[in-house]
């Protein structure tokens, strides 16, 4: 009995979701009272067995087997090692290429799979959380099975910081390059891909409060003077003012910045499941009454015409005449 976590990484950088599954997982591996064990699969595998190598981890496996993301190779090297490993719990992240393998290898363990877990709870048996609905309903499932799969949700645990002292073990992996069926090239980012809003410490955000496309120059003013990145909620990708990669939200990207300023954002649960994982939350907004300051660590209740001036001059920028 073991619970084996699958971490992340994209050029060359460890993913933030992957010290969250350490979390996740230890937490589980108590609950069971087992071992928790990481698989790093591809890439500088040495340097991220080092980056992952988190108090609580008990064995971390190296599975040196290409550099970028292949669905593949992820399938059958995750197969290969629950095999030899036996894990009563197999945790993926619940990203783009976790939800792209984690089917596949719940189809080849025969393994039943809960995605886009936010909290889960040992009695007996398994019971797991998911939100349905935006948000808006939150349902529990119990899982009658002694071995199962689940991908967690990024930023619902907190990352895990202290260094561990883990075993780090070579585990090669058999793979089938005849029945890979893709081969990976490189890795191209596509709509803008110059800027990545998950990697940002500091985030200015900005919705619907802005009113016209003509009045966005005043708060990437603020942004550049904070050397921010800016990002934003729905609406304003919608209406085509800023590019899908800058989208916060469930329909966006989950993002874990240390502070995050939300301007003219009201706070609908679709966006908050996006941000809510930010150290500090500064919440600009005329309406005292919005969600967004529900979750907010700071909140100015004013016109954002009148405060985001005075930041930039606070600041030492200069704001734009609009």
């Amino acid at each position: 009995m073991t619970v084996l976590a699958i971490t992340e990484h994209r050029r060359g950088d460890v993913r933030d979701v992957s010290y969250e599954l350490v979390t996740a997982g230890r937490e589980l591996a108590d609950d069971l009272g087992t071992d928790l064990e990481l698989a790093v699969i591809g890439g500088d595998v040495e340097g991220f067995a080092d980056d992952v190598n988190r108090d609580g981890v008990d064995t971390i496996y190296t599975v040196d087997e290409g550099e970028e993301f292949n669905h593949g190779v992820y399938t059958q090297a995750i197969e290969q090692l629950a095999t030899e490993v036996e894990p009563t719990a197999l945790l993926m992240p619940n990203s783009v290429n976790g939800l792209d393998y984690a089917p596949a290898v719940a189809e080849g363990l025969d393994l039943p799979l809960v995605t886009d877990v936010v909290d889960f709870e040992t009695n007996g048996n398994l019971e797991v959380t998911r939100e349905q609905y935006g948000g808006k309903v939150e349902t529990t499932y119990d899982i009658d099975a002694d071995d199962y799969a689940l991908t967690i949700r990024p930023a619902e645990w907190p990352k895990a910081e202290a260094a561990g002292d883990a075993a780090i073990e070579a585990f090669d992996a058999d793979i089938d390059e005849s029945a890979l069926g893709t081969t990976v090239n490189g890795f191209e980012e596509v709509g803008g891909g110059d800027v990545d809003i998950t990697e940002a410490d500091v985030l200015v955000s900005i919705g619907r409060g802005i009113d016209e496309e003509e009045n966005l120059p005043l708060v990437e003013e603020l942004a550049d003077t904070l050397g921010a990145t800016l990002s934003s909620s729905r609406p304003i990708v919608d209406n085509g003012w800023l590019p899908k990669n800058r989208q916060v939200g469930q329909s966006g990207k989950v993002v874990t910045p240390d502070v995050y300023i939300a301007i003219g954002i009201s706070g609908a649960v679709q966006h908050v499941a996006g941000m809510k994982g930010a150290d500090t939350i500064v919440a600009i907004n005329t309406d005292p009454n919005a969600p967004i300051y529900d979750i907010a660590d700071y909140g100015i209740v004013d016109d954002l015409f009148d405060v985001v001036p005075e930041l930039i001059e606070e600041f030492g920028g200069e704001a734009p005449d609009l």
